[in-house]
Protein backbone atom coordinates (compact mmCIF):
# COMPACT_ATOMS: atom_id res chain seq x y z
CA UNK A 1 0.00 0.00 0.00
CA UNK A 2 1.38 3.35 -0.89
CA UNK A 3 1.41 6.17 1.83
CA UNK A 4 1.48 9.40 1.20
CA UNK A 5 2.79 11.20 4.56
CA UNK A 6 3.35 15.55 4.55
CA UNK A 7 6.20 16.11 7.24
CA UNK A 8 9.35 15.00 7.70
CA UNK A 9 9.96 15.51 11.32
CA UNK A 10 10.50 12.37 14.04
CA UNK A 11 6.46 12.19 14.16
CA UNK A 12 6.31 11.66 9.70
CA UNK A 13 9.41 10.16 9.67
CA UNK A 14 8.82 7.00 12.60
CA UNK A 15 5.07 6.90 11.03
CA UNK A 16 7.38 5.78 7.77
CA UNK A 17 9.57 3.80 9.24
CA UNK A 18 7.15 1.99 10.83
CA UNK A 19 5.38 1.24 7.36
CA UNK A 20 7.93 0.41 5.51
CA UNK A 21 8.74 -1.87 7.95
CA UNK A 22 5.25 -3.35 7.90
CA UNK A 23 5.88 -3.99 3.88
CA UNK A 24 3.90 -1.05 2.62
CA UNK A 25 5.35 2.15 0.64
CA UNK A 26 5.63 5.24 2.32
CA UNK A 27 6.48 8.84 0.31
CA UNK A 28 6.95 11.54 2.33
CA UNK A 29 6.82 14.89 1.90
CA UNK A 30 8.51 17.98 3.56
CA UNK A 31 8.65 21.51 2.84
CA UNK A 32 11.73 22.71 4.34
CA UNK A 33 15.49 21.70 2.77
CA UNK A 34 16.42 20.16 6.11
CA UNK A 35 14.53 16.99 7.81
CA UNK A 36 13.35 17.11 11.61
CA UNK A 37 10.57 19.55 11.90
CA UNK A 38 11.43 20.65 15.43
CA UNK A 39 14.54 18.94 15.89
CA UNK A 40 16.02 20.63 12.85
CA UNK A 41 19.71 22.50 12.18
CA UNK A 42 21.39 23.69 10.04
CA UNK A 43 25.42 25.01 9.23
CA UNK A 44 26.45 28.94 9.39
CA UNK A 45 29.09 30.03 7.47
CA UNK A 46 32.15 28.85 9.33
CA UNK A 47 30.55 25.00 9.40
CA UNK A 48 28.93 25.12 12.99
CA UNK A 49 26.05 23.81 13.55
CA UNK A 50 22.98 25.95 14.95
CA UNK A 51 19.38 23.97 16.33
CA UNK A 52 15.95 24.45 16.17
CA UNK A 53 15.87 23.60 20.02
CA UNK A 54 17.69 21.99 22.75
CA UNK A 55 16.83 18.24 22.89
CA UNK A 56 17.39 15.83 25.43
CA UNK A 57 16.50 12.44 25.51
CA UNK A 58 15.42 10.71 28.25
CA UNK A 59 16.10 6.99 29.94
CA UNK A 60 11.78 7.42 30.05
CA UNK A 61 11.60 7.27 26.63
CA UNK A 62 11.24 3.74 25.29
CA UNK A 63 10.15 4.12 21.54
CA UNK A 64 12.94 7.03 20.96
CA UNK A 65 15.27 4.53 22.79
CA UNK A 66 13.60 1.19 20.57
CA UNK A 67 13.68 3.45 17.19
CA UNK A 68 17.77 3.91 18.21
CA UNK A 69 18.33 -0.08 18.52
CA UNK A 70 16.37 -0.82 15.71
CA UNK A 71 18.30 1.67 13.24
CA UNK A 72 21.71 0.50 15.23
CA UNK A 73 22.98 3.97 16.27
CA UNK A 74 22.13 3.63 19.89
CA UNK A 75 25.71 4.50 20.60
CA UNK A 76 25.24 8.14 19.13
CA UNK A 77 23.73 8.46 22.34
CA UNK A 78 26.00 10.46 24.81
CA UNK A 79 24.51 9.29 28.51
CA UNK A 80 25.48 11.88 31.00
CA UNK A 81 25.27 10.98 35.04
CA UNK A 82 21.70 10.84 36.50
CA UNK A 83 21.51 13.91 37.91
CA UNK A 84 18.87 17.21 37.83
CA UNK A 85 21.31 20.08 38.21
CA UNK A 86 20.28 23.65 38.93
CA UNK A 87 21.53 27.22 39.01
CA UNK A 88 21.19 28.99 42.46
CA UNK A 89 20.65 32.47 41.53
CA UNK A 90 20.85 33.53 44.95
CA UNK A 91 24.91 32.49 44.92
CA UNK A 92 25.74 33.30 41.54
CA UNK A 93 27.92 31.03 39.90
CA UNK A 94 27.07 27.87 42.30
CA UNK A 95 24.64 24.49 41.56
CA UNK A 96 22.46 22.66 43.45
CA UNK A 97 21.97 18.90 42.58
CA UNK A 98 19.64 16.03 42.43
CA UNK A 99 21.94 13.01 42.04
CA UNK A 100 19.90 9.78 41.93
CA UNK A 101 21.80 6.60 43.54
CA UNK A 102 22.09 3.38 41.57
CA UNK A 103 18.86 1.89 43.69
CA UNK A 104 15.74 0.82 42.14
CA UNK A 105 12.83 3.15 41.31
CA UNK A 106 10.90 5.20 43.36
CA UNK A 107 13.99 4.75 46.08
CA UNK A 108 16.38 6.48 44.08
CA UNK A 109 14.31 9.11 43.12
CA UNK A 110 13.26 9.56 46.61
CA UNK A 111 16.70 9.56 48.03
CA UNK A 112 17.46 12.24 45.28
CA UNK A 113 15.20 14.51 46.56
CA UNK A 114 16.03 13.96 50.34
CA UNK A 115 19.49 14.53 50.01
CA UNK A 116 18.92 17.85 48.46
CA UNK A 117 19.09 20.34 51.35
CA UNK A 118 19.62 23.36 49.00
CA UNK A 119 16.26 23.60 47.51
CA UNK A 120 13.44 22.48 49.60
CA UNK A 121 12.84 22.27 53.46
CA UNK A 122 12.02 19.32 55.13
CA UNK A 123 8.99 20.26 55.71
CA UNK A 124 8.22 21.04 51.67
CA UNK A 125 9.69 17.67 50.63
CA UNK A 126 7.03 15.68 52.93
CA UNK A 127 4.13 17.50 51.61
CA UNK A 128 5.40 17.15 48.10
CA UNK A 129 5.88 13.11 48.39
CA UNK A 130 2.23 12.79 49.62
CA UNK A 131 0.90 14.90 47.06
CA UNK A 132 2.54 12.34 44.61
CA UNK A 133 1.46 9.62 46.29
CA UNK A 134 -2.43 9.24 44.41
CA UNK A 135 -0.41 9.59 40.77
CA UNK A 136 1.95 7.32 41.44
CA UNK A 137 -0.48 4.73 42.98
CA UNK A 138 -3.40 5.02 40.76
CA UNK A 139 -1.40 5.47 37.48
CA UNK A 140 -1.95 7.23 34.09
CA UNK A 141 -6.21 8.14 34.82
CA UNK A 142 -5.71 10.04 37.48
CA UNK A 143 -2.87 11.86 35.87
CA UNK A 144 -4.99 12.65 32.74
CA UNK A 145 -7.93 13.66 35.40
CA UNK A 146 -5.47 16.74 36.74
CA UNK A 147 -5.62 18.08 33.42
CA UNK A 148 -8.50 20.93 34.72
CA UNK A 149 -6.06 21.87 36.93
CA UNK A 150 -2.94 24.45 36.39
CA UNK A 151 0.29 23.08 38.01
CA UNK A 152 -0.13 25.84 40.44
CA UNK A 153 -3.69 24.91 41.10
CA UNK A 154 -2.68 21.48 42.00
CA UNK A 155 0.12 22.49 44.65
CA UNK A 156 -2.32 24.45 46.10
CA UNK A 157 -5.16 22.00 46.10
CA UNK A 158 -2.45 19.26 47.61
CA UNK A 159 -1.66 21.89 50.36
CA UNK A 160 2.07 22.30 48.79
CA UNK A 161 3.63 25.95 50.00
CA UNK A 162 4.32 27.70 46.73
CA UNK A 163 7.89 28.67 47.36
CA UNK A 164 8.28 24.91 45.61
CA UNK A 165 6.82 26.33 42.32
CA UNK A 166 9.96 28.60 42.49
CA UNK A 167 12.64 26.69 43.28
CA UNK A 168 12.41 23.69 41.31
CA UNK A 169 8.84 23.93 39.01
CA UNK A 170 9.04 26.62 37.09
CA UNK A 171 12.51 25.82 35.73
CA UNK A 172 10.51 22.27 34.95
CA UNK A 173 7.16 23.87 33.85
CA UNK A 174 9.66 25.77 31.26
CA UNK A 175 11.65 22.98 30.23
CA UNK A 176 9.09 20.61 29.17
CA UNK A 177 6.39 23.11 27.51
CA UNK A 178 8.30 26.43 27.56
CA UNK A 179 5.22 28.24 29.89
CA UNK A 180 5.30 28.72 33.44
CA UNK A 181 3.49 26.65 36.43
CA UNK A 182 0.33 29.04 36.36
CA UNK A 183 -0.27 27.91 32.86
CA UNK A 184 0.73 24.60 32.02
CA UNK A 185 -1.32 21.69 32.72
CA UNK A 186 -0.77 19.56 36.22
CA UNK A 187 -0.75 16.20 33.44
CA UNK A 188 2.54 17.34 31.98
CA UNK A 189 4.54 18.09 35.04
CA UNK A 190 2.70 14.66 36.90
CA UNK A 191 3.46 12.74 33.34
CA UNK A 192 7.44 13.71 33.86
CA UNK A 193 7.45 12.97 37.40
CA UNK A 194 5.33 9.69 37.30
CA UNK A 195 7.59 8.28 34.51
CA UNK A 196 10.87 9.69 36.74
CA UNK A 197 9.66 8.56 40.07
CA UNK A 198 8.37 4.37 38.81
CA UNK A 199 11.47 3.66 36.15
CA UNK A 200 14.68 3.60 37.85
CA UNK A 201 16.29 5.43 34.63
CA UNK A 202 13.47 7.56 34.05
CA UNK A 203 15.05 10.95 34.28
CA UNK A 204 18.40 10.18 33.45
CA UNK A 205 19.99 12.09 30.00
CA UNK A 206 21.45 12.25 26.76
CA UNK A 207 22.82 14.10 24.35
CA UNK A 208 23.13 12.95 20.84
CA UNK A 209 26.65 13.17 19.19
CA UNK A 210 25.58 15.61 16.67
CA UNK A 211 23.22 17.23 14.52
CA UNK A 212 19.76 15.58 14.69
CA UNK A 213 19.22 15.99 10.93
CA UNK A 214 22.38 13.79 10.35
CA UNK A 215 22.53 11.87 13.76
CA UNK A 216 19.44 11.06 13.91
CA UNK A 217 16.70 11.67 10.96
CA UNK A 218 19.20 10.82 7.80
CA UNK A 219 19.18 6.91 9.19
CA UNK A 220 15.44 6.94 9.37
CA UNK A 221 15.88 7.72 5.82
CA UNK A 222 18.10 5.85 4.64
CA UNK A 223 15.59 2.84 6.22
CA UNK A 224 12.70 4.01 4.08
CA UNK A 225 14.51 3.73 1.25
CA UNK A 226 15.99 0.75 1.81
CA UNK A 227 11.96 -0.96 1.87
CA UNK A 228 11.61 1.13 -1.20
CA UNK A 229 10.01 4.11 0.28
CA UNK A 230 11.22 7.66 -0.09
CA UNK A 231 11.55 11.16 1.42
CA UNK A 232 11.62 14.23 -0.92
CA UNK A 233 12.18 17.70 0.05
CA UNK A 234 11.41 20.92 -0.87
CA UNK A 235 8.00 19.70 -1.21
CA UNK A 236 5.05 21.40 0.33
CA UNK A 237 1.59 20.21 0.74
CA UNK A 238 -0.17 22.82 -1.00
CA UNK A 239 -4.25 21.21 -0.48
CA UNK A 240 -6.17 18.16 0.42
CA UNK A 241 -7.44 17.24 -2.47
CA UNK A 242 -11.04 14.85 -1.81
CA UNK A 243 -13.49 12.39 -3.50
CA UNK A 244 -17.00 13.06 -3.78
CA UNK A 245 -17.21 10.96 -0.73
CA UNK A 246 -14.91 13.21 1.16
CA UNK A 247 -12.11 10.92 1.53
CA UNK A 248 -8.88 11.96 -0.19
CA UNK A 249 -8.26 11.61 -3.34
CA UNK A 250 -5.00 13.70 -3.87
CA UNK A 251 -2.33 15.53 -2.10
CA UNK A 252 -1.17 19.21 -3.83
CA UNK A 253 2.84 18.70 -3.58
CA UNK A 254 5.33 21.65 -4.38
CA UNK A 255 5.30 25.07 -6.01
CA UNK A 256 8.14 25.97 -3.98
CA UNK A 257 10.48 28.35 -5.81
CA UNK A 258 8.43 28.39 -8.98
CA UNK A 259 8.32 24.73 -9.48
CA UNK A 260 5.30 22.75 -11.03
CA UNK A 261 2.57 21.27 -8.61
CA UNK A 262 1.67 18.00 -8.61
CA UNK A 263 -1.18 15.82 -7.56
CA UNK A 264 0.29 13.05 -5.60
CA UNK A 265 -2.16 9.66 -5.66
CA UNK A 266 -1.90 6.97 -2.55
CA UNK A 267 -3.90 4.54 -0.99
CA UNK A 268 -3.50 6.42 2.27
CA UNK A 269 -2.55 9.81 3.29
CA UNK A 270 -1.05 11.06 6.85
CA UNK A 271 -0.95 14.95 7.94
CA UNK A 272 2.46 14.72 9.77
CA UNK A 273 2.32 18.64 10.07
CA UNK A 274 2.59 20.80 12.89
CA UNK A 275 -1.04 21.46 14.10
CA UNK A 276 -0.64 25.25 13.41
CA UNK A 277 0.04 24.43 9.60
CA UNK A 278 -2.65 21.45 9.48
CA UNK A 279 -5.80 23.62 10.49
CA UNK A 280 -4.99 25.75 7.52
CA UNK A 281 -4.97 22.94 4.88
CA UNK A 282 -8.08 21.37 6.52
CA UNK A 283 -10.85 21.01 3.61
CA UNK A 284 -14.28 23.36 4.12
CA UNK A 285 -15.97 19.93 3.66
CA UNK A 286 -14.13 18.59 7.10
CA UNK A 287 -13.97 21.49 9.12
CA UNK A 288 -17.28 20.79 11.33
CA UNK A 289 -16.50 17.61 12.05
CA UNK A 290 -15.44 17.21 15.92
CA UNK A 291 -11.92 15.95 15.88
CA UNK A 292 -10.69 19.22 13.37
CA UNK A 293 -13.38 21.52 14.95
CA UNK A 294 -11.43 21.03 18.40
CA UNK A 295 -7.64 21.81 16.74
CA UNK A 296 -8.80 25.27 17.22
CA UNK A 297 -8.05 24.86 20.85
CA UNK A 298 -4.41 23.82 20.17
CA UNK A 299 -1.96 26.59 19.54
CA UNK A 300 1.82 26.01 19.67
CA UNK A 301 3.77 28.20 21.91
CA UNK A 302 6.70 30.48 20.65
CA UNK A 303 10.12 29.52 21.51
CA UNK A 304 13.29 31.07 20.95
CA UNK A 305 16.79 29.19 21.04
CA UNK A 306 19.69 31.20 21.19
CA UNK A 307 23.52 29.53 20.34
CA UNK A 308 26.26 31.89 22.08
CA UNK A 309 30.05 31.34 20.92
CA UNK A 310 32.78 32.55 23.42
CA UNK A 311 35.79 32.89 23.49
CA UNK A 312 37.15 30.69 26.71
CA UNK A 313 35.04 27.91 28.69
CA UNK A 314 32.84 29.00 31.03
CA UNK A 315 31.88 25.53 32.59
CA UNK A 316 33.00 22.44 32.99
CA UNK A 317 29.40 20.85 33.50
CA UNK A 318 29.24 17.90 31.09
CA UNK A 319 25.14 18.45 31.99
CA UNK A 320 21.75 20.04 30.97
CA UNK A 321 21.57 23.01 33.34
CA UNK A 322 18.29 24.30 34.77
CA UNK A 323 18.96 28.34 34.56
CA UNK A 324 15.99 29.30 37.25
CA UNK A 325 16.63 32.61 35.16
CA UNK A 326 13.15 34.29 35.06
CA UNK A 327 14.24 34.79 30.95
CA UNK A 328 16.15 31.69 30.24
CA UNK A 329 14.99 28.04 30.88
CA UNK A 330 17.35 25.52 30.15
CA UNK A 331 21.25 25.50 28.65
CA UNK A 332 24.15 23.38 27.67
CA UNK A 333 27.57 24.27 27.11
CA UNK A 334 27.84 21.97 23.93
CA UNK A 335 31.32 22.32 22.97
CA UNK A 336 30.75 19.61 26.02
CA UNK A 337 27.93 17.82 26.15
CA UNK A 338 27.79 16.52 22.30
CA UNK A 339 31.11 15.19 20.52
CA UNK A 340 30.53 16.72 17.23
CA UNK A 341 30.37 20.54 18.72
CA UNK A 342 33.77 19.39 20.95
CA UNK A 343 35.91 22.34 21.97
CA UNK A 344 38.75 22.01 24.73
CA UNK A 345 39.47 25.61 24.58
CA UNK A 346 35.85 27.75 24.24
CA UNK A 347 32.58 27.19 24.93
CA UNK A 348 29.00 27.44 22.71
CA UNK A 349 25.98 28.22 25.10
CA UNK A 350 22.97 26.50 23.58
CA UNK A 351 20.23 28.03 25.67
CA UNK A 352 16.60 27.89 25.34
CA UNK A 353 14.48 31.55 25.91
CA UNK A 354 11.24 31.00 28.01
CA UNK A 355 8.67 32.35 27.94
CA UNK A 356 9.04 33.71 24.80
CA UNK A 357 5.46 35.30 23.76
CA UNK A 358 6.86 39.05 24.55
CA UNK A 359 10.37 38.63 22.65
CA UNK A 360 9.34 36.44 19.77
CA UNK A 361 8.70 39.85 17.73
CA UNK A 362 11.78 41.63 19.07
CA UNK A 363 15.03 41.64 17.30
CA UNK A 364 18.10 39.50 17.55
CA UNK A 365 20.11 41.93 18.78
CA UNK A 366 17.59 42.62 22.33
CA UNK A 367 17.18 39.03 22.90
CA UNK A 368 20.95 38.97 22.68
CA UNK A 369 21.23 41.70 24.94
CA UNK A 370 18.78 40.52 27.59
CA UNK A 371 20.15 36.98 27.66
CA UNK A 372 24.23 38.28 28.01
CA UNK A 373 22.56 40.16 31.20
CA UNK A 374 20.88 36.99 32.73
CA UNK A 375 24.63 35.34 32.12
CA UNK A 376 26.33 38.03 34.01
CA UNK A 377 23.69 36.40 36.74
CA UNK A 378 24.85 33.29 36.74
CA UNK A 379 27.92 33.39 35.89
CA UNK A 380 29.79 37.11 37.67
CA UNK A 381 32.85 35.90 37.70
CA UNK A 382 33.46 35.87 33.43
CA UNK A 383 31.70 38.70 32.39
CA UNK A 384 32.30 41.61 35.47
CA UNK A 385 35.62 43.18 35.90
CA UNK A 386 38.66 42.72 34.19
CA UNK A 387 39.44 40.28 31.18
CA UNK A 388 35.27 39.23 30.62
CA UNK A 389 34.61 36.72 28.25
CA UNK A 390 33.88 37.71 25.25
CA UNK A 391 31.15 36.72 22.60
CA UNK A 392 32.33 35.76 19.04
CA UNK A 393 29.49 35.01 17.61
CA UNK A 394 25.01 34.40 17.82
CA UNK A 395 22.75 32.67 16.23
CA UNK A 396 18.81 32.91 17.18
CA UNK A 397 16.53 30.71 15.92
CA UNK A 398 12.59 31.79 16.55
CA UNK A 399 9.62 29.25 16.64
CA UNK A 400 6.63 31.35 16.73
CA UNK A 401 4.33 28.22 16.72
CA UNK A 402 6.55 25.14 18.65
CA UNK A 403 4.54 22.30 20.19
CA UNK A 404 1.19 23.04 21.46
CA UNK A 405 0.80 24.89 24.36
CA UNK A 406 -0.58 22.66 27.12
CA UNK A 407 -3.16 24.42 29.05
CA UNK A 408 -5.62 23.10 31.00
CA UNK A 409 -8.29 21.16 29.04
CA UNK A 410 -6.11 20.16 26.58
CA UNK A 411 -5.94 16.79 26.83
CA UNK A 412 -9.70 16.44 25.52
CA UNK A 413 -8.58 18.27 22.10
CA UNK A 414 -6.32 16.00 21.20
CA UNK A 415 -7.42 13.81 18.14
CA UNK A 416 -6.35 10.19 17.90
CA UNK A 417 -4.08 9.17 14.92
CA UNK A 418 -7.20 7.45 13.21
CA UNK A 419 -9.74 10.29 12.25
CA UNK A 420 -13.75 10.04 10.43
CA UNK A 421 -12.03 9.78 6.82
CA UNK A 422 -11.51 6.51 5.47
CA UNK A 423 -7.85 6.93 3.94
CA UNK A 424 -7.01 9.87 6.34
CA UNK A 425 -4.96 10.05 9.48
CA UNK A 426 -2.52 11.94 11.56
CA UNK A 427 0.82 12.08 13.55
CA UNK A 428 2.54 14.49 15.38
CA UNK A 429 3.35 15.09 19.09
CA UNK A 430 -0.07 16.79 19.19
CA UNK A 431 -2.03 13.08 18.72
CA UNK A 432 -3.32 11.31 21.25
CA UNK A 433 -0.44 9.14 23.13
CA UNK A 434 1.07 9.58 26.71
CA UNK A 435 3.63 11.52 26.35
CA UNK A 436 2.31 14.35 25.44
CA UNK A 437 4.76 17.03 23.48
CA UNK A 438 8.13 15.67 23.04
CA UNK A 439 10.12 14.23 20.82
CA UNK A 440 8.80 10.92 22.38
CA UNK A 441 5.83 11.76 21.61
CA UNK A 442 6.19 12.54 18.30
CA UNK A 443 7.79 9.20 17.49
CA UNK A 444 4.82 7.41 19.49
CA UNK A 445 2.78 9.32 17.50
CA UNK A 446 4.17 8.09 14.34
CA UNK A 447 4.11 4.17 15.47
CA UNK A 448 0.58 4.06 16.54
CA UNK A 449 -0.45 6.02 13.03
CA UNK A 450 1.68 3.17 11.16
CA UNK A 451 -0.50 0.93 13.26
CA UNK A 452 -3.71 2.37 12.43
CA UNK A 453 -2.89 2.31 8.45
CA UNK A 454 -2.15 -0.78 8.64
CA UNK A 455 -5.38 -2.79 10.24
CA UNK A 456 -6.82 -0.07 7.98
CA UNK A 457 -5.42 -1.56 4.99
CA UNK A 458 -8.49 -3.85 3.98
CA UNK A 459 -11.09 -1.69 4.61
CA UNK A 460 -8.94 1.59 2.51
CA UNK A 461 -8.77 -1.06 -0.73
CA UNK A 462 -12.14 -1.55 0.25
CA UNK A 463 -13.42 1.82 0.21
CA UNK A 464 -10.50 3.23 -2.81
CA UNK A 465 -12.64 -0.40 -5.25
CA UNK A 466 -15.95 0.85 -4.14
CA UNK A 467 -15.71 4.94 -4.92
CA UNK A 468 -13.63 3.78 -8.53
CA UNK A 469 -16.59 1.60 -9.34
CA UNK A 470 -18.86 4.02 -8.76
CA UNK A 471 -16.98 6.47 -10.44
CA UNK A 472 -17.23 4.46 -13.67
CA UNK A 473 -20.75 3.51 -13.36
CA UNK A 474 -21.43 7.10 -13.37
Amino acid sequence: MRVAIAGAGLAGLSCAKYLAQAGHIPLVYEARDVLGGKVAAWKDEDGDWYETGLHIFFGAYPNMLQLFHELGIEDRLQWKSHSMIFNQPEEPGTYSRFDFPDLPAPLNGVAAILSNNDMLTWPEKVSFGLGLVPAMLRGQPYVEDCDQQSWTEWLRAHNIPERVNDEVFIAMSKALNFIGPNEISSTVLLTALNRFLQEKNGSKMAFLDGAPPERLCEPIVEYIRSCGGEVYLESPLREINLKPDGSVDSFTIGGKKGGELKNIKADAYVSALPVDLFKLLVPNEWKEMEIFKKLKGLIGVPVINIHLWFDRKLTDIDHLLFSRSPLLSVYADMSITCKEYEDPDKSMLELVFAPAKDWISRSDDDIIKATMGELEKLFPMHFLGENQAKLRKYKVVKTPRSVYKAVPGCQQLRPSQRTPISNFFLTGDYTMQRYLASMEGAVLSGKLCSVAIDKSKDSIFQNNSEVETSGAEL
